[in-house]
C-alpha cells in the first residue's frame, strides 16, 4: 500500500512540476523575445536561442517616453496601493456583517451583494455618477474610486470569515466588552491574513492591470497610468505597421522595433507583479483553500 501511494505521488508531483514548466516558457519566451534583436525576428522567428540579442526595445521604450514612464510608474503604484487598502477595507467591512447570523440584516445586504453580481446599472450611468456626480474626471480618484468594491471579493472574504473565525471567539470578546470595531480590527482581521492577502493580491493585479478608467475619465497625460501609456504605444505601433504607401510612415517604422518591443512591454507592465507575488502565494493558497476544507 505504502509503495503504490509513493508512485502515485511520484506521478503526481512529476504531473506538476511538468504543468508549472509549461506555464513559465511563454514567460521564458516573451523576455527572451524582448532581447531579440529586430532583424532576427523577422528572418528567423521566435526562438530560444536567438542568434543576436539586443537592448533595442527597452531603449526604445526608454527613449520615446522616459519621462512619462516615470511618471506613469508613481501614478500606477500609487493607485495599486491606495486602491488596494481601500478596496481590502470596504470589502472587509461589508463582509464581516454578512458572516454574522446575528446581523439583523444580513439578508437583505447580501441580496444587494449577489444581485449585482448578476445585472449592473450599465456603462452610461456609471460613467454619468462617476463623471458628473462625484466629479472624478482628470482626478487620481476616478483611477481608484470605480474599482474599490467588488462583490465577488465580498462572497470569499464572507465565506472565510464564516468558516475560519469561531462564533464562541467573538462571543468572548463581546463578554470582555469589545464592541463590533473592536472584534473587527483586533481580533478577526488579525486571524484572517490567508483571506485578506487574497483579496489584496485581487485588487493589486486589478488595479495595475487597468486601463480603462484611465480611458474613460483622464485627459491629463501627468495622471496617466502605466498600463494606459504602453497600450497606447502598442496601438501606435500597431498603426505603424498596418498603414502602407506612404513614405514618411515607412521611414518611421524602420526605426521602430516591433515585435520585440511587444514583448518588452509586457516586461515592463508585469516585472513588478512577478517580483510582488511571491510574497503573497503562500497567504493566496490558503485563503482560496481554507473555506472549501472546512465548509
Amino acid at each position: 500500500m505504502t509503495a503504490k501511494k509513493n508512485i502515485f505521488q511520484i506521478v503526481m508531483n512529476g504531473l506538476f512540476i511538468l504543468l508549472a514548466f509549461l506555464c513559465v516558457i511563454p514567460v521564458i519566451l516573451v523576455v527572451i523575445t524582448s532581447l531579440t534583436e529586430q532583424s532576427t525576428l523577422t528572418n528567423n522567428g521566435y526562438s530560444f536561442f536567438p542568434q543576436q540579442w539586443s537592448f533595442e526595445a527597452y531603449r526604445y521604450i526608454w527613449s520615446s517616453a522616459k519621462h512619462t514612464i516615470l511618471n506613469a510608474y508613481v501614478v500606477t503604484i500609487f493607485t495599486t496601493v491606495s486602491g488596494t487598502v481601500m478596496g481590502v477595507l470596504i470589502v472587509a467591512l461589508y463582509a464581516y456583517p454578512l458572516s454574522r447570523n446575528d446581523f439583523k440584516y444580513r439578508n437583505l445586504f447580501a441580496f444587494f451583494s449577489f444581485f449585482t453580481m448578476l445585472f449592473s446599472g450599465g456603462m452610461v450611468s456609471w460613467y454619468m455618477i462617476c463623471a458628473n456626480v462625484l466629479r472624478l474626471s482628470n482626478t487620481i480618484w476616478a483611477l481608484i474610486l470605480p474599482s474599490v468594491m467588488n462583490s465577488w471579493y465580498v462572497v470569499i472574504l464572507r465565506t472565510f470569515f464564516a468558516t475560519s473565525i469561531p462564533a464562541e471567539l467573538i462571543d468572548s470578546a463581546k463578554i470582555d466588552g469589545a464592541n463590533e470595531y473592536t472584534i473587527l480590527f483586533k481580533v478577526v482581521l488579525p486571524l484572517s491574513l490567508p483571506g485578506i492577502a487574497t483579496i489584496a493580491l485581487f485588487f493589486t493585479l486589478s488595479f495595475w492591470n487597468d486601463w480603462y478608467n484611465s480611458l474613460m475619465f483622464i485627459t491629463n497625460e501627468k495622471l496617466r497610468n502605466l498600463q494606459f501609456l504602453l497600450q497606447s504605444m502598442l496601438s501606435k505601433i500597431q498603426m505603424l505597421n498596418e498603414a502602407d504607401g506612404n513614405a514618411y510612415i515607412t521611414e518611421s517604422l524602420a526605426n521602430v522595433p516591433t515585435d520585440n518591443v511587444r514583448m518588452a512591454l509586457c516586461m515592463v507592465a508585469a516585472g513588478p507583479i512577478l517580483v510582488v507575488y511571491p510574497f503573497f502565494q503562500k497567504y493566496f493558497i490558503q485563503g482560496l483553500t481554507v473555506g472549501a476544507v472546512k465548509g
